[in-house]
């Protein structure tokens, strides 16, 4: 497996699906894997034809986080570390920041940076036999950076929950704490998942990133700066030429052709 690519990519019809490929490790994000889903993602941001971006583990799981093997060979060296967490950070923001929307498709475990990776993608379909936890505190590593993304997804509360107890929990109750969007059957997950995808595909591609743009800042913003920005998005919005295409097709009773513009 040393000399298998980090991530496996395939597109259909503008859903792009990456998968991570180091089974034998849970889908540990080394720094290897980290650098390959930076540069993919990067990738995938210039690819025009990328509308939609689903995200899943090969092998039993989804992914169980850091990967503390390479860590400990490692010998928590300062500057590795300090590598590792700042690199680690920069590809959650860089799904964040990605003009397509994120799926995540969970089945197995998604521990600690594996449950950061999950909070921090824009929408998640999760197997009946899914798990979830931030189990650092059990191992005297507190899952502070996967904190931050759990705490902006979740209410405090169940946040803190997990991050306290480091306790796993099953997918309905990741549903309940909103960290996720629907239990499927372990079967029907990857059809599920793609079948959703292509759903938001066939959306405007321009509206879909100033959606989501606009979604996470003014999420961050007080209500009346909030109003105030996203009344600014639409109004720009609306002189897009998809805007004005697909309000046309709308009161015509026809589908809308997208320019992406």
């Amino acid at each position: 497996m040393a000399d298998a690519p980090f991530l496996l990519r395939s597109d259909d019809e503008g859903v792009v699906t990456l998968v991570l490929n180091r089974p034998e490790s849970r889908n540990g994000l080394s720094l290897g894997m980290l650098r390959s889903l930076r540069a993919t993602l990067a990738e995938v941001a210039a690819d025009a034809s990328a509308r939609v971006v689903t995200l899943a583990g090969a092998g039993p799981a989804f992914c169980a986080g850091h990967d503390l093997k390479e860590m400990r060979a490692r010998d928590y060296d300062p500057a590795y570390v300090g590598e590792l967490f700042a690199l680690c950070s920069e590809v959650m923001q860089a799904i964040v920041a990605l003009p397509k929307p994120v799926i995540a498709r969970v089945h197995g475990v998604a521990t600690a940076a594996g449950a950061q990776l999950v909070a921090s993608a824009d929408l998640v379909f999760a197997a009946e036999d899914a798990r979830f936890a931030t189990p650092g505190v059990k191992i005297g590593l507190f899952c502070s950076t996967p904190m931050v993304a759990l705490s902006r997804n979740m209410a405090h509360k169940h946040a803190m929950q997990m991050l306290l107890s480091g306790d796993l929990i099953d997918a309905p109750t990741a549903l309940r704490f909103g960290l996720i969007n629907e239990v499927v059957a372990a079967a029907e997950l990857e059809a599920r998942t793609l079948s959703f995808a292509k759903h938001i595909a066939s959306k405007s591609p321009l509206t879909l990133a100033i959606g989501k743009q606009a979604f996470y800042r003014q999420a961050e913003l007080p209500l009346a700066e909030a109003y105030a920005y996203a009344s600014e998005v639409m109004a720009e919005n609306l002189k897009a030429r998809d805007a004005r295409e697909g309000i046309a097709a709308f009161l015509d009773k026809r589908a809308p052709c997208w320019a992406g513009e």
